[in-house]
């Protein structure tokens, strides 16, 4: 808001947030490379990041749960994995992620 959009620019402020263990700057920042947006597409800098904000508490390591439980889910820079993704889609879940909630009763529902 307020400026040109700019992604690179934006990895530049997540980086340094998250270098600083900020959890919003370390889970935007492994978006990004999750995505491709601003860098290049990188599934194991994603899960990083993704892992260092998963650690925090409550809401603030929910999004970044849910990542974690489609990385697992969809074995990308990571072994496909149901039982952990349906162990890190429940953290999210029980830290107000409604997405990660509905994903958990997918898979409890296909016997996982």
């Amino acid at each position: 808001m307020g400026v040109k959009q700019d992604y690179t620019k934006a990895v530049e402020w997540y980086e340094k947030a998250a270098e600083q263990g900020d959890s919003d700057g370390q889970t935007n920042l492994g978006r990004h490379y999750y995505i491709g947006m601003g860098v290049a597409q990188d599934f194991h800098e994603a899960f990083k990041w993704f892992k260092k904000a998963a650690e925090h508490e409550g809401v603030f390591g929910a999004s970044a749960q849910y990542y974690l439980g489609c990385m697992y889910y969809n074995g990308e820079g990571v072994r496909q994995d149901y039982t952990l993704a349906k162990e890190f889609f429940g953290k999210a879940c029980d830290n107000g992620d409604q997405d990660g909630c509905d994903r958990y009763k997918e898979l409890n529902l296909k016997g996982y």
